[in-house]
């Protein structure tokens, strides 16, 4: 569709309403706020979901591993064999043992429960996300009795490193008086900051031998964590991991153990774009009104116009121009704030908290410690586009009243 110069003139004319036609006016400009801020919420929205599911998933996998091997009874006997036929397997990239359980770590300003993992030093190294949370100090030091602590276990238990915690375990060794849970203290050699909350305030890491001494897992281990370079495509390396461990052991895939997880941030993610679209519905009705206000109301002025000669697609044309500019100009501001907020969000939000006085992303109920937030193009276009394409649909209904507007009762009633 061409617009002429003529068409371009007149609708942007009828844009600038007369104090007149005041309530015209306070609508397209309501009309423009409603798009913005729906075009911005929505943009803002849907990259803070992004950034939750990718920082969620990298940092369960740099953790936790794509897939898990297990031992069917007891600990995993030879498991050094094990992890090399294992690292031998198309598409895998690493395997790591690991011995954990669940202790009651204590100090003497608190006591906590808490998950003690078990670790080489090397393993640890070969983990970005985890190694680059810890002091290379630390990991130097971590070996016989030395442990890392959570960052904000660290905090809650009172300790900072160069103290001493001491884990106490459930499961006991068996006397003549009963059975006595195994107690042993530790010397914390650094601390580890992975910014999310789950894992900072609530694991221990400890060195896989003195782990294996602790809980009498002999010279086993509970697990082997793999990871493999495409952790969304593992049925090929599952298969082969089969055929390597056979009955005696199962495989735990990363997407059974975190699917509620993922899914429950998919699902939210669909239901509030569709929500939040209803903003950009809601303006888009608005510019409806508006402009059949405005055909009314310039009922006059078209008729004057169709008896000097403007064809009706020439009045079809000014008022999908004039309405359209709104649902553009409006996406367009909607685009700029929501893309730069997103962005920003997380110095706006330490901002904000810093004049409120009020923490505004708790970790401990969030997961993470800042907010996450990815602008993907994709996602920018889509939101773009369906602005663009309401404000254009909500035009043509006023417009083609307008051009179907017979210039001789438009004048009689006048």
């Amino acid at each position: 569709m061409i617009f002429g110069s003529f068409e371009r003139m007149v609708a942007f004319r009828y844009l600038r309403a007369r104090r007149a036609e005041g309530f015209v006016s306070v609508i397209a400009i309501f009309s423009l706020l409603g798009i913005m801020l729906g075009v911005a919420t929505l943009i803002i929205v849907m990259s803070v979901m992004n950034g939750f599911r990718v920082e969620f998933v990298n940092h369960i996998l740099g953790i936790e591993g794509h897939l898990a091997v297990m031992s069917a009874t007891g600990p995993l006997a030879n498991f050094e064999g094990l992890e090399q036929q294992i690292r031998a397997v198309p598409g895998i990239v690493a395997a790591r043992p690991q011995v954990e359980g669940q202790v009651l770590a204590s100090t003497g300003h608190a006591s906590t429960g808490v998950l003690v993992r078990g670790m080489r030093a090397a393993d640890i190294e070969r983990q970005p996300l985890l190694a680059n949370a810890i002091d290379p100090t630390a990991l130097a030091q971590f070996k016989d009795d030395g442990v890392i602590v959570g960052v904000r276990l660290a905090q809650r238990l009172g300790v900072a490193p160069g103290a001493q915690v001491t884990i106490v375990s459930p499961n006991g060794n068996a006397t003549a008086f009963g059975t006595m849970p195994r107690i042993k203290s530790y010397r914390i050699v650094g601390l580890f900051d992975l910014g999310m909350f789950q894992y900072d305030n609530n694991m221990i890491l400890m060195p896989l031998a003195q782990a294996q001494l602790f809980f009498n897992t002999g010279n086993g281990v509970d697990s082997i964590e793999v990871f493999a370079q495409d952790p969304d495509h593992l049925d090929a390396q599952r298969a082969a991991l089969d055929q390597i461990i056979g009955p005696a052991a199962r495989i735990v895939d990363w997407r059974q153990t975190q699917a509620s997880y993922i899914n429950a941030i998919e699902i939210e993610r669909n239901v509030m774009f569709l929500i939040l679209s209803l903003i950009i519905l809601v303006a888009a009705f608005n510019i409806i009104s508006g402009m059949i206000m405005m055909v009314k109301d310039k009922g006059r002025d078209i008729a004057i116009l169709r008896t000097m000669g403007a064809t009706r697609g020439m009045i079809l044309r000014i008022f999908i121009l004039s309405g359209a500019s709104i649902g553009v100009v409006g996406t367009f501001l909607g685009f700029v704030i929501g893309t730069e907020f997103a962005l920003h969000i997380e110095a706006i939000r330490q901002f904000v908290q810093d004049i409120v006085g009020v923490n505004l992303f708790s970790a401990e109920m969030y997961f993470f410690t800042r907010i996450p937030a990815r602008v993907y193009a994709a996602d920018v276009v889509t939101v773009v586009a369906m602005a663009f394409a309401l404000s254009f649909l909500a035009t043509l209904y006023p417009s083609w009243r307008a051009a179907r507007l017979d210039p001789v009762e438009a004048l009689r009633y006048e």
